[in-house]
């Protein structure tokens, strides 16, 4: 089996685009008030959905060290049946997952409809494009096969 590209390594130039891209997400998550350790709870989350173990583990932690408890964390992949997370937050996990699904079909209007009823316009583009950041962070490490050892 031939080596993978790293496309960190192999493209420096788009790879440093991606981390201000990243930096100016995380930016807008702050000035529109959403919590470093939930941010982290929905990159954890898209992560899940991707299957990037190298991500998963990434935000696991950063949540962690950020503040959530470790119930939160691991809840995330379930977190419809659990009563760990206010409507806002339902509403952010939501709207990440339907961005992260985005393959299967348009954004449904009724997922849509219910963020706007729960988050400011300044909360809903900032998870917006922390969605696509984590996208575009999870296709990396994945197409790159990121190693992820003990």
């Amino acid at each position: 089996m031939s080596e993978r590209v790293n496309l960190g390594k192999s493209a420096p130039e788009l790879y440093q685009a991606v981390i201000e891209l990243d930096r100016l997400a995380s930016n807008a998550l702050t000035n529109a008030g959403i919590a470093v350790g939930f941010s982290h709870l929905l990159r954890l989350r898209a992560s899940q959905i991707n299957q990037c173990a190298f991500c998963v583990r990434l935000h696991t932690r950063d949540a962690l060290a950020n503040g959530e408890s470790a119930d939160r964390v691991a809840v995330v992949p379930v977190w419809k049946e659990t009563e760990y997370f206010s409507p806002k937050e339902c509403a952010a996990l939501e709207l990440v997952e339907a961005i992260t699904l985005i393959s299967e079909g348009q954004l449904p209007d009724a997922i849509y409809e219910q963020a706007a009823a729960n988050l400011s316009g300044e909360e809903m583009s900032a998870i917006e494009w922390l969605a696509v950041v984590i996208n575009t962070w999870n296709r990396i490490a994945i197409s790159s096969r990121y190693p992820v050892k003990e």
